[in-house]
């Protein structure tokens, strides 16, 4: 997708701080962290919503990998969220499904 922000940055043309990646994902910090740690983890493929996800290899491996990142940083014991937005009304801004990995304060219920 041309105009895809998230894919710019897989493709290189825009840049980011990247974290982890591997063949099918791309994760990097956040430019408006909410937490101390707030990493967004995408698949490097181009799926707009979680409404469009229809591999759940994919979507386990981003769960994992989030695991996986909380626990590098050293947050896997004391907690972490996950959050993938969906859709407008769900908060979702960037139309390239991407689940949010928040860590290093207390997270609160709800959660807005």
């Amino acid at each position: 997708m041309t105009d895809c922000l998230f894919c710019k940055m897989v493709d290189g043309v825009i840049p980011a701080d990247i974290v982890y990646e591997d063949e099918s994902l791309l994760a990097f910090r956040d430019i408006h962290p909410q937490a101390p740690l707030h990493v967004l983890i995408i698949p490097k493929r181009h799926i707009a919503t979680l409404n469009a996800l229809d591999d759940a290899v994919l979507g386990g491996k981003l769960l994992q990998t989030a695991a996986k990142i909380a626990a590098e940083q050293g947050y896997a014991d004391s907690g972490y969220r996950t959050v993938i937005n969906c859709n407008e009304d769900g908060g979702q801004t960037v139309h390239h499904i991407h689940l949010h990995l928040l860590a290093g304060r207390a997270m609160h219920w709800p959660p807005g």
